[in-house]
C-alpha cells in the first residue's frame, strides 16, 4: 500500500542546480546540498544562504503558491524567524512545476533537548501562535488562504490511518510505551467542537521549528499546510514537545482555552507524532524518529 508522501516527482541534486542556474544566474555558481524530503517536497540548501523547495506532489503545488501569497506579510510580525520567500522558479527542463527559494533560517531542528531547554521555548512559542492566530483571517483569505479542507481533526476519519501507523509501531517494536499508546487511541471518541476561524499554520511540529545554539526555538519553517481553522491544530505543539511545567507556562502566554480545545490538541499532536514516527521510520531518519517518540513521551506525560 502506498504511503502518503510517497513522490511523483524527485528533484536530484544536479537538476535542482541547473534548474536555479538556469533561471537564478546570479546564484551561479551554485554550491548545493540536500537539507532532507518532506512529505511534498525536496529541499536544498544553496550557497549556504538561501533554501530551495520542490514540490515532490502535485498537491504541493498550490500550498506553495499560498506560502509565497502569505508570509511577506507575515515575517515582519513574528518572534520567530519565518522563512520569506524570496525566489519564484518555474517548471523548466522537464521538471513541470514552480518552486520556490528562501532566505536560511539558521539554526537546526531540535534534538535531545533536556526539559529545561524545552520550558524555556514555552513563552516564544506562545507569542508566535498568540500573534499568529490573530492575524486578521479575512486578509489571509485574500492572499489565497483556504478554509480547512482537509477536517485536520475530524477523530473518526483519521482513526483508520492512525491504527494502522500504531500497529506498525507495534509490528516493530518502537515505542517503550505503547500500552499507553494503544489505551488512548482505542479509546478515542468523537469530540463534537465549535468551528473557529483563525490563520494556522497547520503542520507545527519538530521538523518544522528551527532551534538557536542554546537550543531555544528561534524559527518556524514550512507553512504549506497553512490554513484557516480551528487553533487546536498549531495548539498541539504545547503536548508535542513541551514537558507539563512548560505546557502551564505555554497557556499562561497564551491565554487559557477550554477543555475541548486541549482535548482537540491532545488528539492532533498524537496523530501528528505518531504519522512522524512511521514516516522517519520509513525513511531511515533514526534522529527524527528519535525525536518523535520523545514527543510522544510528551503528550503522555501529565
Amino acid at each position: 500500500m502506498p504511503n502518503a508522501w510517497d513522490a511523483e516527482q524527485i528533484v536530484s541534486a544536479p537538476l535542482a542546480k541547473m534548474l536555479i542556474e538556469t533561471q537564478f544566474p546570479e546564484l551561479a555558481p551554485t554550491k548545493i546540498l540536500l537539507l532532507g524530503y518532506g512529505f511534498d517536497n525536496t529541499v536544498y540548501q544553496v550557497n549556504d544562504r538561501f533554501v530551495f523547495r520542490f514540490p515532490r506532489r502535485e498537491l504541493a503545488v498550490g500550498l506553495l503558491k499560498t506560502e509565497n501569497q502569505l508570509l511577506p506579510s507575515l515575517a515582519s510580525q513574528q518572534p520567530l524567524s519565518i522563512a520569506e520567500p524570496i525566489f519564484f522558479g518555474q517548471p523548466n527542463a522537464g521538471y513541470p512545476w514552480p518552486f520556490t527559494g528562501y532566505h536560511y533560517v539558521q539554526g537546526t531542528p531540535p534534538a535531545r533537548l533536556t526539559e529545561e531547554e524545552r520550558v524555556q521555548s514555552a513563552s516564544v512559542l506562545a507569542r508566535f501562535l498568540r500573534t499568529l492566530h490573530h492575524y486578521p483571517h479575512l486578509k489571509a483569505q485574500k492572499l489565497g488562504v483556504p478554509f480547512d479542507e482537509l477536517n485536520r481533526l475530524d477523530m473518526m476519519k483519521r482513526k483508520p490511518a492512525l491504527e494502522k501507523y500504531v500497529k506498525q509501531m507495534k509490528e516493530h517494536n518502537l515505542y517503550s510505551n505503547q500500552g499507553v499508546l494503544e489505551d488512548y487511541v482505542n479509546d478515542i471518541q468523537e469530540i463534537k467542537y465549535q468551528e473557529k476561524h483563525v490563520l494556522v499554520h497547520g503542520d507545527l511540529h519538530i521538523k518544522n521549528m528551527i532551534v538557536n545554539q542554546t537550543n531555544m526555538v528561534s524559527g518556524i519553517i514550512d507553512w504549506g499546510d497553512v490554513h484557516i481553522g480551528h487553533p487546536a491544530v498549531d495548539l498541539a505543539i504545547a503536548y508535542s514537545f513541551l514537558p507539563s511545567k512548560g505546557r502551564a507556562r505555554f497557556f499562561k502566554e497564551y491565554g487559557e482555552v477550554d477543555e475541548e480545545t486541549h482535548r482537540l490538541a491532545k488528539w492532533k499532536a498524537v496523530f501528528t507524532t505518531v504519522v512522524l514516527v512511521a514516516h522517519s521510520y520509513d525513511q531511515g531518519d533514526k534522529q527524527t524518529l528519535e525525536a518523535a517518540l520523545e514527543s510522544l513521551n510528551l503528550i503522555f506525560q501529565e
